[in-house]
């Protein structure tokens, strides 16, 4: 799969999750960023790292989630965390995964 098919795959997710969640986006990116899987601002742009196409489906999936919940509730309080679990059921595994890449990607950068 070229770079480009895997982004557009992955922008039709992001707005398939969004039609789901009811949620608005007006601008959609995949971009190398280098300390953030993902941003949203309160306009409905949505920036996610390009390194997510290389990413397990349930990875991307909760990084998606993730990022679409917080135009509803801005933290990861008790709220934030029900949605995540009514969502995406036992979403821990992917955010433990998604926590021991991005340390092998820091660890890397050390040497």
């Amino acid at each position: 799969m070229t770079d480009t098919s895997a982004k557009i795959q992955f922008k039709q997710r992001v707005r398939n999750w969004a039609a789901k969640l009811d949620v608005q986006v007006a601008w959609l990116g995949v971009r190398p960023m280098q300390n953030k899987w993902a941003s949203c601002s309160t306009e409905g742009h949505l920036n996610f790292n390009a390194e997510l196409m290389d990413m397990d489906e349930k990875v991307r999936d909760y990084v998606i989630v993730h990022e679409l919940l917080h135009f509803f509730v801005p933290n990861h309080g008790k709220l934030w965390k029900s949605l995540m679990r009514v969502h995406l059921g036992e979403y821990e595994a992917a955010e433990a995964a998604l926590k021991k890449i991005a340390l092998t990607n820091a660890q890397q950068q050390r040497r």
